[in-house]
């Protein structure tokens, strides 16, 4: 059997990141290993086994290049216009609400928000494909 486990992705300050998928994602720590030189915190929601996994490089002073490479990561919510409310009151600068229906049918609405280091996130409110 095969499972995801994780996605990780490098954040400069634990307690800013740590707070913004807390405070806007309802992520919660379940696991925080210390090493010599970095720390891995490992976060997921209640009703999942799917973790987010931050890791901090204690030498590191300044934001990481976040390259060409990467896409996003993407969120179910129940309520999308809470959940934008959400990434206001966190300091974020969520863009706009998209409803996109490419064929005249709605495939999903959606908007994209930037974490703390720069990483996209997509907002997608529950429904169709996306339960």
């Amino acid at each position: 059997m095969t499972k995801f486990a994780h996605s990780m992705i490098r954040v400069t300050n634990e307690d800013v990141s740590v707070a913004f998928y807390r405070n806007v994602f309802g992520l919660e720590i379940v696991d925080r290993l210390e090493f010599d030189s970095f720390t891995l915190v490992y976060m997921a929601l209640p009703t999942a086994q799917f973790e987010l996994e931050l890791t901090i490089n204690k030498d590191r002073k300044t934001p990481y290049d976040l390259g060409d490479g990467y896409g996003h990561i993407a969120l179910i919510v129940d309520d999308l216009e809470a959940a934008r409310a959400l990434t206001e009151q966190a300091g974020a600068s969520p863009k706009d609400i998209v409803d996109f229906r490419p064929g005249g049918d709605r495939i999903a609405r959606f908007f994209f928000v930037a974490d703390p280091d720069g990483y996209q996130i997509e907002v997608i409110e529950k429904g169709g494909r996306f339960t």
